[in-house]
């Protein structure tokens, strides 16, 4: 597969025809996910959940840790989140470390709005965005879904480049999914979000997952508000820990 050596910006004004390999420049990266962290802020404390907003059924702290635990009797009929109040980011970078049980899902949501569904019309905490997903089996882990709106937007391992009117175009590759897939722990793992504009860049252990460049203009969120998520299916329990955010 011929490599790409240009930025993924400069692919996606070429609109290229087949799936080549992408190798981002040195600006796009993303930083280092140890060591100093210029312009990052803490929006968990650890201790509390000041600051956040959720259903009290769902999530609580736990030993440093963000916690969503679905249990055989608070089953879910439609997806909650926990919703940061702090504000509603619109070019940010985001990091936070999560660690998920056998048979669960989760996501980070981000520019996000309130919207509860026709199953659940009492869940106030459903979100509508986009999401860096996350699941035990690491089938979806890393790609970016658009929780109740357009959906895969960028599989694991993709470039794509979101238009109206039909599915993303495949712009170029960031490796196989599966050898992707094979940096995620079955421990803690490190998700960095970096969105500026446009673009939509998901890494996740150092090693980046998807990138999404959506033109999509009628459709697309410029802001909006952060979350993470409990799903729909079997118990579960999701942590999150070291959550920061950097405003761009």
């Amino acid at each position: 597969m011929k490599t790409v050596r240009r930025s993924f910006l400069a692919a996606s004004l070429g609109a290229l025809a087949a799936p080549q390999t992408y190798v981002p420049k040195q600006s796009d990266r993303p930083e280092p996910l140890s060591g100093e962290e210029p312009g990052f802020q803490s929006i968990f404390d650890g201790k509390t959940l000041n600051g956040w907003d959720g259903d009290p059924k769902y999530w609580r702290v736990e030993d440093g840790s963000l916690v969503g635990v679905v249990t055989p009797e608070t089953l879910l009929k439609s997806n909650t989140f926990i919703i940061w109040r702090g504000g509603t980011p619109k070019d940010f970078e985001i990091k936070a470390d999560y660690r998920i049980t056998s048979g669960g899902n989760s996501g980070i949501n981000y520019r996000s709005v309130a919207a509860p569904d026709t199953v659940r019309p009492d869940n106030r905490f459903a979100l509508r965005g986009y999401q860096a997903d996350i699941d035990s089996q690491n089938r979806y882990t890393g790609q970016n879904y658009e929780e109740k709106g357009r959906l895969f937007l960028a599989l694991r391992g993709q470039v794509t480049r979101v238009v109206g009117g039909r599915k993303p175009v495949i712009l170029a590759s960031l490796g196989d999914s599966q050898t992707l897939a094979s940096f995620i722990t079955q421990d803690w793992n490190s998700y960095h979000l970096i969105i500026r504009g446009n673009v939509l860049i998901h890494s996740l252990n150092g090693h980046l997952m998807s990138v999404v460049i959506d033109d999509d203009v009628p459709h697309r969120s410029s802001e909006g508000l952060i979350g993470v998520q409990v799903h729909v299916g079997p118990p579960m329990k999701v942590e999150y820990r070291n959550l920061r955010l950097k405003n761009l």
